[in-house]
């Protein structure tokens, strides 16, 4: 058994490398990884967890340590192999060389997500929304960051696109958001009553903030109703923003009905300045001669 790992597999420099030395450097890497994942929950989870400490400032010292691991459990390994400093530092001009060439993506994505996490432009928890993608940040990792959509749909953005592209965070700094409704009735509504109903409907919310309280605008006159909008602020909706605009439609509709206040449907009104051409899809004269004076005349008076 002590010759098979006494085998030499390869040379590095001056040092020939055997299977025991091999094994060796496999055990410490292994050794690694789990110490890194178990000193990242450790601290994150059990010594910060009992703190107020928010929880992306936890995760992100967590990641950092873990990293932090990585990089000494790596150099550790390397010495079995006889990979001194001066092998690491040329080692790390090759590897600089194929950063240059091929890994690349790979090095901008590593660094930007060291950025997030020293920056924290968004951090585990947030809701965010960049381009047509919108959820929950579950998992910011080295090269990228997890989402999860409210259909539980998860999806992998590289680190970088967080650094260049524009993403808005919902819950940046504070978690309170101002939602706004649209709301338009018949031009026969009075305003007032109007703005009452929206009130109420907002006060009947549980989810809608009190403070600041709900305020109704009124925007304007539309083509087939007065145009209104009733602006509400909320702290817990976030994640569940298509249910609270449902939720306040709701109550809108609700309020609205009980105080007899019309919800119009666009309409159009048709004036026929002339009948020519429309004889044959128009009704009959009727039997009536005045009646059908009365419709000649105003088929002459049209033309």
């Amino acid at each position: 058994m002590g010759n098979i790992l006494d085998y030499q597999l390869f040379r590095i420099g001056q040092t020939q490398v055997t299977l025991a030395s091999l094994f060796v450097s496999v055990a410490i890497v292994a050794i690694t990884w789990i110490a890194a994942r178990l000193l990242r929950r450790l601290v994150a989870e059990r010594l910060l967890g009992h703190t107020r400490m928010d929880p992306g400032v936890r995760y992100a010292i967590g990641r950092v340590i873990s990293y932090l691991v990585w990089v000494l459990g790596l150099i550790v390994a390397l010495q079995p192999l006889g990979v001194n400093a001066t092998t690491l530092a040329v080692f790390g001009g090759a590897i600089g060389v194929g950063i240059g060439f091929g890994l690349q993506d790979i090095a901008k994505n590593f660094i930007a997500g060291l950025i997030i996490l020293i920056e924290r432009p968004i951090k585990v928890g947030d809701r965010i929304e960049m381009e047509k993608v919108g959820g929950d940040v579950v998992e910011i990792r080295a090269r990228a960051t997890v989402l999860r959509t409210n259909d539980d749909i998860y999806t992998i953005v590289p680190n970088s696109r967080f650094i260049t592209d524009v993403v808005t965070n919902w819950s940046f700094r504070t978690p309170r958001v101002r939602f706004h409704f649209p709301v338009g009735v018949g031009y026969g509504s009075d305003p007032r009553a109007v703005e009452e109903a929206l009130v109420a409907a907002a006060g009947r919310s549980e989810h809608a903030l009190k403070e600041p309280a709900p305020s109704v605008l009124f925007r304007g006159f539309g083509e087939s109703s007065l145009e209104f909008e009733l602006t509400c602020w909320t702290a817990v909706m976030l994640h569940r923003r298509a249910s609270f605009q449902s939720e306040l439609n709701f109550l809108i509709h609700e309020e609205l009905t009980r105080r007899g206040i019309e919800l119009p449907f666009p309409q159009r009104d048709l004036h026929i300045r002339s009948a020519t051409g429309l004889e044959k899809i128009l009704p009959s004269p009727p039997d009536d001669p005045e009646a059908a004076r009365k419709m000649q005349r105003f088929g002459s008076e049209g033309r």
